[in-house]
């Protein structure tokens, strides 16, 4: 097999691009036909005068269409909202490994730029899914996505719940009673949604965030330690994940 094909690289045109919240924007990016994808992979894209691609959860995928939600943070990720419609985006993807999407009652909890796959999620569970968020205040949810949001909570009280998404995650678990948990966010949200799935003997799925250079497995910059039955092991966030048992994770 050739390294291209490993690679899954692909180009596509930008369809849409806009600012749908503080400095967080959403593009859309036409593939071609031959594209899939599931919730919780990835693609990485390539930046101008950049050797490093940038890795972003895939937010939804329909008429052809892929949708990232992205936060401007560096000069990669201004690179990319600076693109214009009619623009030729370089990609790899989609990369890794999803969530299971099993048609079962399913809570997806996302944090900040982390609701991306688990909105993704919800779309393609439809009843079978709920969707709680957290952001630090209401200027930083995305307009797109709000109305999406079953349930919305903020660190400074600005919209919906006050405070943490944990905060609540006891109520929504208990009113409810889903069959499983997916996540996606920060490390510290990761860890403190395992543990109350934990606590609620609820299987959970972790969507991780870690920082990528190659995207393929190969420079192992983004491992994480897991514990399979007693037996710890190192994975790459990139191509062993995103998505893993928060179980198995060593905090």
């Amino acid at each position: 097999m050739t390294i291209e094909k490993i690679k899954k690289m692909n180009k596509g045109e930008v369809t849409q691009i806009e600012r749908v919240a503080n400095e967080m924007f959403l593009i859309k990016i036409k593939v071609a036909a031959d594209f899939n994808s599931r919730p919780g992979q990835f693609v990485s894209i390539l930046c101008d005068n950049h050797t490093m691609r940038r890795p972003f959860s895939i937010m939804n995928f329909e008429n052809g269409e892929i949708s990232v939600l992205f936060k401007k943070k560096g000069e990669g990720t201004a690179y990319i909202a600076s693109l214009n419609v009619g623009d030729t985006v370089d990609f790899i993807g989609p990369q890794g490994n999803g969530f299971h999407c099993a048609p079962e009652k399913t809570l997806c909890v996302g944090a900040g730029v982390g609701v991306a796959p688990v909105y993704y999620l919800k779309k393609v569970l439809g009843d079978n899914a709920k969707l709680v968020a957290g952001f630090q205040n209401e200027n930083e949810i995305p307009f797109c996505l709000q109305s999406e949001i079953d349930f919305i909570a903020t660190d400074d009280g600005s919209l919906g719940g006050h405070g943490s998404i944990i905060d609540y995650l006891d109520a929504q678990i208990n009113e409810y009673k889903p069959a499983r948990i997916c996540v996606c966010g920060p490390h510290i949200v990761l860890k403190l949604v395992a543990e109350k799935a934990k606590q609620h003997c609820i299987p959970c799925e972790v969507a991780m965030e870690k920082t990528m250079a190659c995207s393929i497995g190969v420079c192992r910059g983004c491992v994480v330690t897991l514990n399979r039955n007693g037996k710890i092991d190192n994975a790459s966030v990139c191509k062993d994940g995103p998505v893993f048992l928060g179980e198995e994770i060593v905090w």
